[in-house]
């Protein structure tokens, strides 16, 4: 028995969750970024931070091919440390307050770690045959009568 039967989606990650948060707190803090950061500071964080959780979705997507999985696992742990960066940055501008930046980072590190750990025991998320549907009763063809 799987540790993951209840996970019928990507939606269902806890990681994934938090990921969505994390991209909506960005969201919100860069708001109050300066208009010339538009195109520059602003925008890059935002990417980033959102790019956390559709990475999560095509590794879900790709977890039949455990090496393609790990790889999109390796890509949102690579986002979510850029976003560490720019959040980083937003500081030393002075558009984020200390305890802003600790707490994104905090929930960054924490996805991180949850990442990794997703890494490292990638055999139980693609261990599952996902080449079958399985269906009690399903009817393709409609008979005539």
């Amino acid at each position: 028995m799987s540790r993951l039967e209840h996970a019928r989606s990507f939606r269902d990650l806890i990681v994934y969750q938090k990921a969505r948060r994390v991209a909506k707190n960005v969201f919100e803090l860069t708001k109050g970024f300066p208009k010339e950061e538009k195109y520059s500071l602003t925008d890059q964080v935002r990417r980033s931070s959102r790019s956390v959780g559709a990475q999560l979705a095509e590794a879900w997507a790709k977890r039949r091919y455990e090496k393609h999985f790990v790889s999109k696992l390796t890509d949102a742990d690579g986002e979510q440390q850029e976003t560490q960066h720019w959040v980083e940055c937003a500081h030393d501008c002075g558009y984020l307050t200390q305890q802003q930046m600790n707490e994104i980072l905090t929930h960054l590190s924490g996805i991180g770690r949850m990442l990794s750990s997703m890494m490292q025991k990638s055999s139980s998320f693609c261990a599952q045959d996902n080449t079958m549907v399985r269906e009690d009763r399903a009817e393709y063809f409609l008979s005539s009568n």
